[in-house]
């Protein structure tokens, strides 16, 4: 079976196996990155889809490691327990041989009830934006064997003893690089309106509502770097390295794309910007507490289609 449509691809690979009772995914792909992971948790909450089992292994990192903006963003996905109580594991493959092909596992409980092999890497480049690719119907059985053979050759990504196993590379992230593609691929979004102040219920005051999280926060985005290609939109999630060594979990959303949120949590941005200005969790934030701060704007940095570099270093624009 073939697919054109990736929104056809998702769907009989991570969604359709659901409906007839399957509830632990087990896959083994050659690449993956976090912000899939994230992307794929988040939609099941959003769709009302419960107690879902995800166990990922990454083959490729076996040669040639793995990026520690990626490690970071799985780690901290790593048994991360949604509300909806979908959850998943991610282990890295430090030992030969590979399957070279990316295999999709469903069970039902412990029994291995369908199977594909596919071209498709757990990606959203590949799952999300591809025109074309390849997915063949496997047996199960089969294929559950190779990922239990897999397991005995992997090691969780957040084990203490993992970059004995596995490489960790060090990313150029910052902005004070000489690569001048670096420079010249950024926007720099304000955190303030028009009026010079911060939205009353809206951007960093979000949640500034009755019955809200004080919290909940969003970053709006001009519409103008929406529509330029600049940021994924439709929904998929963009994993984010701050200038003090966090990482987020970001995504385009509401009317118009018109504001960057953190899909997990609408509170955890807010929280993040509260810390980084020294005010209590839930404050009003003023054009003042910028001001004291340094900044009334943040900066993002394209490294590539989902990873980004953020920022909000104090001082960035006076």
């Amino acid at each position: 079976m073939e697919s054109q449509y990736t929104e056809s691809i998702a769907k009989v690979i991570l969604f359709d196996p659901i409906d007839s009772g399957a509830n632990r995914l087990c896959i083994l792909s050659s690449h993956a990155t976090p912000s899939m992971a994230s992307w794929l948790l988040t939609t099941y909450e959003e769709q009302g889809i419960t107690d879902i089992s995800i166990e990922l292994i990454i083959e490729a990192v076996m040669d040639s490691g793995i990026d520690n903006i990626s490690h970071e963003g799985f780690k901290e996905l790593h048994g991360r327990r949604y509300s909806n109580k979908c959850n998943i594991s991610c282990s890295y493959l430090f030992q030969p041989p590979t399957s070279k092909s990316n295999l999709f596992i469903w069970l039902q409980d412990d029994k291995p009830v369908q199977a594909f092999d596919c071209t498709y890497d757990f990606t959203q480049i590949s799952f999300l934006r591809s025109n074309g690719g390849s997915i063949t119907a496997q047996s199960a059985a089969y294929a559950y064997k190779l990922y239990e053979n897999a397991v005995t050759r992997s090691i969780f990504c957040n084990h203490s003893e993992v970059e004995e196993y596995i490489i960790i590379r060090s990313s150029t992230t910052s902005p004070s690089s000489t690569d001048a593609k670096f420079h010249d691929n950024c926007v720099h979004l304000p955190l303030i309106t028009r009026t010079g102040e911060p939205g009353k219920r809206s951007g960093l005051n979000w949640g500034q509502r009755n019955k809200r999280n004080k919290n909940e926060a969003y970053i709006p985005l001009p519409s103008r770097i929406a529509k330029s290609g600049f940021f994924p939109l439709n929904k998929q999630h963009f994993l984010v390295v701050t200038d003090d060594h966090h990482t987020l979990q970001l995504r385009v959303e509401q009317q118009n794309d018109k504001a960057i949120t953190t899909p997990a949590s609408n509170a955890q941005l807010g929280e993040y910007f509260r810390n980084r200005l020294g005010l209590a969790n839930g404050a009003y934030v003023h054009t003042s507490d910028l001001k004291a701060y340094g900044r009334t704007d943040v900066v993002f940095y394209k490294i590539d289609d989902e990873q980004y570099y953020m920022d909000f270093s104090s001082g960035g624009n006076g």
